[in-house]
């Protein structure tokens, strides 16, 4: 059994961001500029962002974070982001989800330019990634993505299920690893909370990517000898014992499943950290599409 290591993977793109930018300084360029919008004080918007603007600092993009009060107006968010697609001195920004309820999630997200749409959630970039056009790819399947062309996984030909079916993770990934690629040409099932037969499916898959949202869901006896498993979950279950009253689950039984898989993401350290790492490199790709 081989961990995929997102940690490890994602500090080694972040080197190779780190280097392509001071190239660009030397070259008398303008380094990257990624900027978040913030509504609100949400505990894990705000670890999220503050992660997100060390990595930038780290790599040595420009970064401005935009806090924004909880009760701040759909109109006048709207005119923020507005004020961001017209700034020719920012590469891309995204809007930390999830936004206050008064607020309606899919107008704000279609407001945003497509050009600057890091994050990848726009219909535009959507379906160009859909036709192998280029376009920001979804962070998190990015790094998805990554980690199994990186550790030379193979996919070509297997037959992967991907269980859960946002727009966020199980669509995009679906898409991405039924493509042409070294971590594509996969066999693609897609199945959700509503499938039948869920355990009989898995059981079938080479690759499982779980997305599901569910602790632990996924338990030795629904996946085969050899599997892949790639888990997309992370959830805070109540644990009194630990010191911060909870623990972080995937959606995978790590210990059973690991001792059957051929490869296999943690949770924490798997896909969780690419994540970061993907949003700096479609801010990268942004500026480098900008240029000169």
């Amino acid at each position: 059994m081989i961990r995929l290591d997102g940690k490890q993977t994602s500090n080694r793109i972040k080197e190779e961001i780190k280097a392509e930018v001071s190239a660009m300084k030397t070259r008398g360029e303008r380094v990257p500029h990624l900027a978040a919008v913030l509504v609100g004080d949400d505990g894990a918007s705000l670890t999220y962002v503050g992660s997100k603007v060390r990595s930038c600092e780290y790599v040595g993009f420009d970064s401005t974070l935009i806090r924004l009060e909880a009760n701040i107006s759909q109109a006048d968010l709207l005119k923020q982001i507005e004020d961001l697609n017209q700034d020719d001195t920012l590469d891309g920004y995204i809007v930390q989800l999830p936004l206050p309820k008064h607020i309606d999630e899919e107008k704000i997200l279609l407001s945003i330019d497509p050009e600057k749409d890091v994050d990848g959630f726009h219909p535009a970039n959507f379906g160009r990634m859909a036709l192998e056009l280029d376009a920001f790819i979804p962070a998190t399947p990015f790094g998805i993505m990554q980690l199994l062309e990186r550790y030379e996984v193979p996919t070509q030909g297997k037959h992967c299920v991907v269980v859960g079916r946002s727009h966020i993770v199980g669509r995009p990934i679906s898409i991405l690893m039924s493509q042409k690629g070294p971590a594509g040409n996969a066999t693609v099932t897609v199945a959700h909370s509503r499938t039948e037969n869920l355990p009989e499916l898995t059981r079938q898959a080479d690759i499982i990517v779980m997305a599901l949202g569910i602790p632990e869901y996924l338990t030795a006896d629904m996946v085969k000898e050899g599997a892949v498993i790639i888990d997309v979950g992370i959830t805070r279950v109540p644990d009194e014992n630990h010191p911060k009253g909870y623990v972080i689950k995937g959606d995978v039984a790590f210990d059973e499943v690991a001792a059957k898989s051929s490869f296999i993401t943690p949770v924490p350290g798997g896909v969780g950290p690419m994540t970061i790492a993907m949003l700096l490199k479609n801010t990268l790709q942004a500026r480098q599409w900008n240029l000169p």
